[in-house]
């Protein structure tokens, strides 16, 4: 029994022994754990880490700020631009040389800090940024004490805008003549359609005749629309988007008038294409021997050569280079302010330009109420500087006597007209009272709406302006929706879509309804 008890407390002490010597040793190992340096982890922590990549700078947001080092070095470089310009001047070539070298530095380092998207440290910074301040500091020693800098900078912006206006200008004039110009396709098409209604069968031309004689042509019950034009293309899209959105096209009238030149090519396009059974009536300007200078002021003053000067003569003649073209001079576009005469038995019409789209059905404009009204327009003053005083000189007293400067703009295009309250009012010899008084050009300067402001003043009824959207040829940033809900969309501006310098967005509205299937359309625009 004794020794039982003498083996039993051995295994006991061994046991406790054990259980001691484990605990030591975590203690140990735990204390070594905490004094380990924190600034070196663990391998299995690395390989954690090292996964993560840091997030890349925004440059913009360190140029900007203002304590970082590249904000510093983009305002000393354009200070030592400036000092190039005026060490330049004064002939310090060496010195400009040096600024130049200094600031190509500067441009790279930035370059390289926006490349690898980290910003720049002081380390990077300090060179550069010691080396332009120096120089600068040498330049303001060498006399370019501030008041020559002044001076200097105030020259060189002078310089700049002159230079910027000029370019302007320029802009203006290269634009307009793009615009003027007709597209070598357009004018291979006119020749081929001209070629064409010469060598047609007599027959053809007795349809045309036919045509010409419809009794539909004066019939009241139908809707009747027109458009003056030389441009056969535009006049073909303006009438096949209006009767492909109309609900009965057979209903449709067309009066389409163009000059002589122009008159044989549209005869011909229009009688080979089929626009869903309207009537469609082509005449020539020529043929109106009433619209003369005897009666018509803007026909004196078309053909008077002081004007002629005015719109075509040298670039000095003129400070507005779109005073400068061609459509001012053309009797098509006043035609619009003779319509009840060259249309006397017709009561209501609808006025389309040349260059809008039609994508809605237009009947319903035969039935709004105008209140007694000539003109049914959409008025354009939602913008501040589409108001009369924008259009017309209220200077003079003959203007600022009889009208409201703040009076709302509207816009020619898509006009419907009351003929009946036209003739009842008397419209056209208020036009040709304003024309008369316009002579010298002091009351406005060119176009045809500000004469039509004047005509239609306390005439014109507003309409929905979804009826007719505008600026699809100048206008880049027009919302879709408005386009898309619009009943007329409208390409005023020189960016006309059958031109090559058309707004590409826009362009698909008009295209897809040109017969691009007709086989001399396809001749001539892969010539």
């Amino acid at each position: 029994m004794r020794r039982r008890r003498v083996a039993r407390r051995r295994l006991l002490s061994w046991i406790w022994l054990l259980l001691a010597s484990f605990s030591l040793a975590g203690f140990v190992l735990f204390m070594l754990h905490q004094q380990q340096d924190p600034s070196h982890p663990t391998l299995e922590r690395d390989t954690g880490t090292e996964n993560v990549s840091p997030p890349r700078l925004n440059f913009t947001e360190e140029v900007t700020s203002a304590s970082s080092f590249a904000r510093q070095l983009a305002e000393q470089m354009t200070l030592a631009k400036a000092y190039v310009f005026i060490a330049k001047e004064h002939n310090n070539l060496h010195l400009a040389w040096e600024l130049s070298s200094k600031i190509r530095s500067c441009q790279l380092l930035l370059s390289k800090a926006a490349m690898r998207g980290q910003p720049i440290s002081l380390d990077e910074a300090k060179p550069v940024v010691s080396g332009l301040s120096a120089l600068i500091y040498k330049a303001q020693d060498a006399h370019y004490d501030i008041a020559t800098t002044m001076m200097t900078m105030k020259s060189h912006i002078q310089a700049l805008e002159e230079r910027a206006n000029a370019a302007t200008v320029q802009t203006t004039v290269f634009g307009q003549s793009v615009a003027e110009a007709i597209p070598k396709s357009l004018h291979c098409l006119m020749i081929k359609l001209t070629s064409e209604w010469l060598t047609e069968p007599p027959s053809r031309r007795e349809v045309a005749d036919e045509n010409r004689n419809s009794p539909r042509l004066v019939d009241n019950n139908l809707y009747h629309f027109c458009i003056f034009t030389d441009n056969a293309i535009a006049a073909s899209v303006v009438v096949n988007s209006t009767v492909s959105n109309a609900d009965h096209p057979k209903q449709l009238v067309f009066h389409v008038v163009t000059n002589r030149v122009s008159y044989k090519a549209m005869q011909s396009w229009f009688l080979s294409n089929d626009f869903k059974g309207s009537a469609i009536e082509i005449q020539s300007v020529e043929e109106l021997s009433w619209l003369n200078a005897s009666y018509s002021p803007v026909v004196k003053q078309l053909l008077d050569k002081d004007s002629r000067a005015y719109y075509f003569g040298d670039q000095e003649t003129s400070s507005e280079p779109k005073v400068r073209n061609p459509k001012y001079l053309s009797l098509l576009n006043h035609l619009r302010f003779y319509i009840p005469e060259i249309y006397p038995q017709l009561e209501k019409i609808v006025f389309l330009d040349d260059d809008v789209v039609v994508q809605k059905d237009l009947t319903p404009l035969f039935s709004l109420d105008l209140h007694g009204n000539v003109n049914g327009a959409v008025e354009t003053c939602l913008e501040a500087f589409h108001r009369y005083y924008k259009y017309l000189n209220f200077s003079d007293p003959l203007i600022s006597s009889k009208f409201d400067p703040q009076a709302c703009g509207w816009a020619f295009g898509m006009n419907v007209f009351d003929l009946i309250a036209w003739r009842k009012a008397n419209v056209t010899a208020r036009y040709n009272y304003w024309q008369e008084q316009n002579r010298e050009r002091t009351l406005w300067k060119l176009g045809t709406l500000p004469p039509g402001l004047l005509a239609f003043y306390g005439l014109t009824e507003p309409l929905d302006r979804r009826w007719h959207v505008l600026g699809l040829g100048y206008d880049v940033n027009i919302d879709n929706r408005l386009i898309e809900t619009a009943a007329v969309i409208h390409y005023n501006g020189n960016m006309k879509p059958w031109l090559k310098i058309a707004i590409g967005r826009y362009k698909p509205f008009w295209l897809k309804f040109l017969n691009s299937s007709h086989p001399y359309l396809q001749d001539c625009v892969t010539a």
